[in-house]
């Protein structure tokens, strides 16, 4: 493997991991199945069955793991559904807008499926990216990040077309001998 992509993989994982730190330490609203006292460092809960919280999503995972919370989360299975169908329907030259940690919460939500559902939501997905990936590519070619765009843009794929954007003009100016 080149030293390139070592290092664009290095620069892509490290983003990732930014914006899933965030991302788990949101605060997620949860109901109580059952009552729970947990005391573990500086947090500690005594919560009776029924009650609501805000809790982090970290901990949230615990919790749902150990079937004690049901998870009052908006429903991200929605959010995915309408991120997929507004790239759909939008223009060939125009892309629909997702939030910074879109791939982050898809990735968490593609866990929580099951194989058969994990794997049609996968060809949904490898539709999305490559129709983003596409037109990433050609608005970098053709222009530096407007904010209009970069509003639009995943971290992952501001970083995609800062890339695109650096290398098209190193490669017009190394054929063009600018």
């Amino acid at each position: 493997m080149s030293s390139s992509i070592i290092l664009t993989q290095s620069v892509f994982e490290s983003l990732k991991n930014r914006y899933l730190l965030e991302y788990l330490l949101e605060e997620v609203r949860v109901t109580f199945k059952s009552d729970v006292k947990i005391s573990l460092n500086d947090i500690h809960i005594n919560a009776k069955e029924g009650d609501i919280l805000q809790l982090p999503r970290w901990l949230t995972k615990i919790l749902l793991n150990k079937n004690l919370i049901e998870n009052q989360d908006y429903e991200i299975s929605s959010y995915v559904s309408k991120a997929l169908n507004r790239e759909r329907i939008a223009k060939p030259h125009d892309i629909s807008g997702i939030e910074a940690d879109f791939y982050i919460r898809v990735n968490d939500f593609l866990e929580s499926l099951s194989e058969k559902e994990r794997e049609t939501l996968m060809v949904s997905l490898n539709s999305f990216v490559m129709s983003r990936l596409g037109k990433i590519v050609k608005l970098a070619a053709a222009s530096s990040l407007s904010a209009e765009t970069e509003s639009k843009l995943s971290a992952e794929e501001r970083q995609l077309y800062n890339f695109v954007h650096t290398s098209s003009l190193a490669f017009k100016e190394s054929v063009l001998h600018k």
